[in-house]
């Protein structure tokens, strides 16, 4: 029998017998100074009784004279449990008060809980259709999105001044006026390249003036609006998606929810109509830009000003312009829409709103190079 120092109110104690079996029996108090006490030689004893519990099957550990239990007194009971189940012995407790069973529940639902990682090994059947209840919720998610989005338009069209007017100029001067640095940048020198390249070909038939007709159709009609959209994606999806995602993160969404506020209609309307309105501006612009640095590049193939942009009126018609805008201005729907989706499918942290920011470029590009795509086989089966 070895029990605390002499002298204690309640003194904890324990003892190992072998006969009939294998037993452990503690008593008294087993709070955080017996366990520091009796730690290593209860472990101890455990060991010894693993060796003989072996050819019995089973240790039984008899907590009846248990008078008292904490958090360090589960602990230690979780370890012995522990080191008798590594031995391949069976633990039995005998006699465990209500005390000892809400200390030892928290160890025991622990164990209970499944890896973060999954457990490997499952099968292709069960991967297969996890992925595709992902695939659902993505879709489901995207869908209702979709539908809450066009029932704001609607009521916006309806009643035009619930809609917030100043933010939206507010976000389109940041996604529209404050991008033309950038887009008069990319959009000059997309049209100096393709002047220079198709020049080339093209000086040996003596035909360099036809290169105004080839930049002027390729830019109103594909590059103009794929450029601009593309763009809008890497600079205002990515903002929107940001701004949004750290207002999720920091529970300003579910406050503006709780005050009566729609966050559709109070933070998502706004950057969408603001996306359609200078999609189609900044795609307009950046044609005339990219024309500009055509014109420069052909003064040095002897093609002067005039003559370049006499070509260019001949060879673009409406259908060119308009077929165009349609296309900047379903882009710049998807890349604002996609970028508010992100941002509302944020989670808790600062690394989800990074996630929700690189999703949103992606999926906004995806997207555009598919429509695109969409746009082209429409056009052809119409003549336009």
């Amino acid at each position: 029998m070895d029990s605390t120092a002499a002298g204690a109110e309640h003194p904890f104690e324990y003892d190992a017998t072998a006969e009939p079996g294998p037993r452990l029996r503690l008593a008294g108090r087993l709070d955080v100074h017996a366990v520091e006490r009796h730690w290593g030689p209860l472990r101890r004893r455990a060991r010894e009784l693993i060796r003989q519990g072996q050819g019995m099957g089973a240790v039984s550990v008899d907590l009846d004279g248990v008078e008292y239990c904490d958090g360090a007194g589960a602990a230690l009971l979780h370890a012995l449990e522990q080191d008798l189940a590594t031995g391949g012995v069976e633990v039995r407790f005998e006699g465990m008060g209500r005390m000892v069973r809400e200390q030892l529940a928290p160890y025991r639902e622990l164990e209970s809980v499944e890896p973060a990682r999954g457990v490997h090994g499952r099968g292709w059947w069960p991967g297969l259709l996890d992925g595709i209840d992902r695939v659902g919720e993505a879709a489901h998610s995207q869908f209702s999105f979709v539908g809450e989005l066009t029932r704001a338009i609607g009521s916006s069209l309806r009643h035009p001044r619930q809609v917030r007017w100043g933010d939206t100029l507010r976000v389109a001067e940041a996604a529209g006026f404050q991008a033309l640095p950038i887009v008069s940048l990319i959009a000059f020198l997309l049209g100096v390249i393709l002047a220079f390249q198709s020049a080339i070909a093209m000086r040996q038939f003596g035909g360099e003036i036809f290169v105004a007709n080839l930049v002027a159709v390729s830019l109103f009609r594909e590059l103009g609006p794929l450029m601009m959209a593309i763009l809008l994606a890497g600079r205002s999806g990515a903002a929107f998606a940001a701004e949004i995602g750290t207002m999720k993160v920091n529970e300003e969404v579910n406050a503006l929810k709780t005050m009566g506020l729609d966050p559709m209609r109070f933070l998502v309307l706004p950057k969408v109509l603001a996306g359609l309105l200078v999609a189609p501006l900044l795609a307009l612009y950046a044609n005339m830009i990219g024309l500009i640095g055509a014109a420069v590049v052909m003064q040095g193939f002897g093609i002067p000003w005039v003559a370049f942009f006499n070509q260019v009126t001949s060879a673009l018609t409406l259908s060119d312009l308009f077929s165009g805008l349609a296309k900047a201005v379903v882009f710049g729907l998807v890349v604002a829409g996609v970028g508010c989706l992100r941002g509302l499918q944020t989670g808790s942290g600062a690394a989800s709103v990074g996630l929700s920011t690189t999703s949103a470029v992606v999926t906004s590009i995806i997207l555009i190079v598919v429509l695109d795509g969409v746009f082209a086989v429409l056009f052809y089966h119409l003549g336009i």
